[in-house]
């Protein structure tokens, strides 16, 4: 009697841990499932034409962690894999979802590729720019989105906007600083970029295109949360804000 107790005490426990590996959807000898979400970074060419460096900072391992983290803090089917792509690449319109890294220090747009990223918005497609900082960064990043929307304007995302309220209530933004000053304990700025602010771009309809994460870097808090030293409450931060970003856009 005793042991069939026992034995029924071990199945009531382990049952879940069962059904988990059953529905587990990458364990070996199943078909992987279509990814719900593609993190997609953009690859651009740099100031001095081809493609530079500058849109790799933090690559790939800021898009994997970030993407680990989101696996587990949602129930959304995710590609765990990097997925950097041209702007000109026939395939650019699977993903509706792009991140752009240090666009105020590397990225030009050619007349072409401007149209390009133009249409990748209007037909529904979101952008994340991060990790550029001060005037001068700010100066080269407005004139090449005014390429891309000369009849629209930047302007700051209300703190009562949704995006804010999509999965985590956010209620200040923060600045996140690069690996080296988070570690150290600061200072959180760089250049003269002082006061962080998140922007973004409407269309017609008000619905969020674009978002900007200006004087903070979102990129190094998901590259290394897992560094002992980093504080919690800048990757805590970049997490909760990422995951918001990645709700708008998939129902927006």
């Amino acid at each position: 009697m005793r042991k069939i107790l026992w034995i029924a005490a071990m199945v009531l426990v382990l049952s879940p841990f069962v059904q988990w590996a059953q529905d587990w959807p990458f364990r070996e000898g199943r078909d992987e499932p279509v990814p719900e979400f593609v993190f997609a970074r953009l690859i651009y060419s740099g100031r001095f034409g081809g493609f530079g460096r500058d849109w790799a900072t933090d690559y790939p391992a800021a898009d994997r962690k970030f993407m680990w983290g989101v696996q587990r803090l949602t129930n959304i089917r995710i590609r765990i894999e990097e997925n950097a792509i041209r702007i000109m690449d026939p395939n650019l319109f699977k993903y509706p979802f792009l991140y752009v890294v240090e666009p105020g220090r590397g990225l030009v747009l050619s007349d072409v590729e401007a149209k390009r990223l133009r249409e990748y918005v209007d037909r529904g497609g979101f952008m994340i720019f991060d990790d550029f900082w001060g005037t001068a960064q700010w100066r080269n990043f407005t004139n090449q989105m005014r390429k891309v929307f000369p009849d629209r304007e930047i302007e700051p995302i209300p703190r009562d906007h949704e995006i804010f309220h999509t999965f985590y209530d956010i209620d200040s933004f923060i600045q996140v600083p690069n690996v080296g000053n988070g570690i150290r304990g600061g200072p959180t700025w760089q250049s003269d970029g002082y006061v962080p602010q998140l922007l973004g771009i409407f269309d017609e309809k008000r619905r969020l295109n674009v978002a900007m994460s200006f004087n903070s870097d979102l990129g190094d808090a998901w590259e290394w949360m897992d560094h002992p030293q980093y504080p919690e409450k800048y990757s805590g931060y970049a997490y909760r804000i990422g995951v918001n970003f990645i709700i708008y856009a998939m129902t927006h």
